[in-house]
């Protein structure tokens, strides 16, 4: 896999690869901060744990994505990664991307741009937490991220990711989930869910 367009040769060059098995910290909270990642292949989580121990997940990522683009200017992690499958990481060093945000404008724009896109899909999870209704929270979520066709949603991780990002707990996603099925408004396939109605 190709690393992300907007990065530029100078940081492509700098990058490490690194390989973790599945339940392995990439990083924990308050470690000191060494760049920013991209997932070559397996799935991450970025989470919180509370005072009893529960995850509150933060993100999941896949291949093809990034995550620690705050800890850049951070001198610490404020969360932990998890490796949630066996996973391939290219690690780009934050002192070579510190430079090169400061000598590129061309690369500072690319830089902000993706952000700005970060910026638009965190607010997207925010409105759907503050959405009360479990099924109205999964319907939201599937009409955010239907294709083009506004009907086929392509489930990137598992379902239990999918639960954890919506701020569900995975039985009342997949109890949802069953409702929904059983009153025609969707069609689950592997990797997929069909809406069978509109989802507004």
């Amino acid at each position: 896999m190709s690393a992300p367009n907007w990065l530029s040769p100078t940081i492509r060059a700098a990058a490490k690869e690194i390989t973790f098995k599945a339940g392995q910290y990439i990083f924990r909270s308050g470690a000191r901060t060494t760049g920013l990642y991209e997932i070559i292949q397996g799935k991450i989580r970025l989470v919180r744990v509370d005072r009893s121990g529960r995850e509150a997940i933060l993100q999941v990522a896949g291949a093809g994505d990034t995550f620690a683009e705050a800890s850049l200017f951070s001198s610490s992690y404020h969360c932990d990664a998890i490796a949630s499958t066996d996973t391939t990481l290219r690690l780009y060093p934050k002192g070579v991307m510190l430079a090169e945000l400061e000598r590129s404008p061309k690369f500072s724009q690319a830089f902000a741009a993706m952000l700005a896109h970060q910026v638009m899909a965190l607010r997207t999870r925010l409105e759907q937490r503050n959405i009360q209704s479990a099924r109205e929270r999964i319907r939201h979520y599937l009409a955010v991220n239907a294709d083009a066709s506004g009907r086929t949603v392509t489930i990137s991780g598992t379902l239990k990711d999918v639960a954890g990002g919506l701020g569900l707990t995975h039985e009342a996603f997949y109890r949802t989930l069953a409702d929904m099925e059983a009153k025609g408004e969707i069609e689950r396939r592997k990797g997929t869910i069909t809406l069978k109605k509109s989802p507004i």
